[in-house]
């Protein structure tokens, strides 16, 4: 691994013994290309020549990077399988068949899409749910790191992102951007004042989401209910903004927030990992309560169940939720009713969180008891 390494990731990776170092070093070494030469996908961009769609009549018909018209039944063919919605403009077709992006457009609000290859998809989920027991093993370093940026005084960037991790932690709530904002559409980082009620120890946040998804969501925790009420009574609308070196108010966006991910975490994390970390511990969670399954039917029940708690706390579709949040390793151990054996204690971490980290690592022939929680 590269010295550049943020120094939370470095250390947690330098106490672990050597054989486990190398595995855990080897998630974070894939590039994007290797990941999509795996599954025999070229990575590509909509930079690069591709096929343009354009109206035609009722319908929509197609040119070559040379302006040429597609006539071809079996090429056309190709691009209806794709299902580009028609609301779609300035739609870009990759000309490969093996492109990792198939397309691009950008939908009625101006915002921009992407249709990836269905190989690619699931080279991405592997790798996502891969790393994602190194998140998991970070992640108590990461909170200590927060509660020293959460003890400075006023209102500086850092402490603003430090409580802003601290409820996306708790919370799972989307990161947001201005983008989705200006169409209604909010996260964490663009709530205005208005959206957040504080009640002593209760925080209740209600705003519309993305995909217009009303989200209600509560929360107790008194220390961060008291820095939120705070956060309310600094200048503007915005619910997080910070005090820049000049004495401005600035609003605090999800890059400020992935900037500080990537120095303590690595450039491989982001704030929706904790969305993943979230809804695979939240089914942990429900799993190690439910009864082990006495026959299928019973197993079906219960995961249906687990994912239901864990899409709600997501705001997303169970079907999503399964497919694309939840590590299906913790659904195949309670299946096979061993999930429970998993349960173990690890520092700075639920029983619900250790247990999954447990899992997660078992997967990837590590053992948690052959690691030591770095201090």
């Amino acid at each position: 691994m590269a010295t550049s390494e943020p120094s939370l990731l470095t250390a947690v990776l330098q106490a672990a013994p050597p054989s486990v170092r190398r595995k855990l070093r080897h998630l974070l070494s894939e590039e994007p290309a290797e990941a999509a030469a795996t599954a025999h996908l070229r990575y590509v961009n909509d930079d690069e020549a591709g096929i343009r769609r354009q109206p035609w009549g009722r319908g929509f018909t197609y040119f070559d990077a040379k302006g040429k018209r597609i006539q071809d039944k079996t090429v056309r063919a190709r691009f209806q399988e794709l299902a580009i919605p028609p609301a779609w403009s300035d739609v870009w077709i990759c000309a490969d068949t093996a492109g990792h992006i198939q397309a691009t457009g950008r939908d009625d609000e101006g915002r921009k899409q992407y249709i990836y290859h269905a190989r690619w998809e699931a080279v991405r989920n592997r790798v996502k749910f891969e790393r994602l027991a190194l998140f998991g093993l970070v992640l108590p370093a990461l909170r200590r790191q927060l509660d020293r940026d959460l003890a400075q005084r006023h209102f500086p960037r850092t402490r603003v992102i430090a409580l802003v991790i601290r409820l996306l932690d708790a919370t799972y709530i989307r990161i947001g951007n201005p983008e989705y904002a200006q169409n209604g559409a909010y996260g964490l980082t663009t709530l205005l004042n208005d959206h957040l009620t504080v009640s002593g120890a209760r925080l209740h946040f209600s705003f519309v989401g993305k995909q217009g998804r009303q989200q209600e969501i509560d929360l107790r925790d008194r220390e961060l209910a008291r820095l939120t009420r705070r956060c309310q009574e600094l200048p503007g609308q915005h619910l997080f903004v910070y005090e820049d070196e000049k004495g401005e108010w600035r609003p605090l966006t999800s890059g400020d927030v992935n900037d500080y991910l990537h120095r303590h975490m690595g450039r491989r994390f982001s704030a929706k990992d904790f969305r993943t970390w979230g809804a695979t511990v939240t089914v942990t969670q429900h799993l190690l309560t439910a009864a082990s399954p006495a026959q299928e039917t019973d197993a079906d029940a219960a995961v249906k169940a687990a994912i239901a708690a864990a899409a709600t706390q997501l705001g997303h579709t169970p079907a999503v939720c399964r497919t694309y949040y939840v590590h299906p390793a913790i659904l195949d151990r309670y299946r096979r009713g061993t999930l429970a054996e998993a349960a173990t204690e690890w520092p700075g971490l639920s029983a619900a969180e250790a247990t999954t980290l447990a899992v997660l690592l078992d997967e990837l022939d590590v053992q948690l008891a052959q690691l030591e929680p770095w201090p």
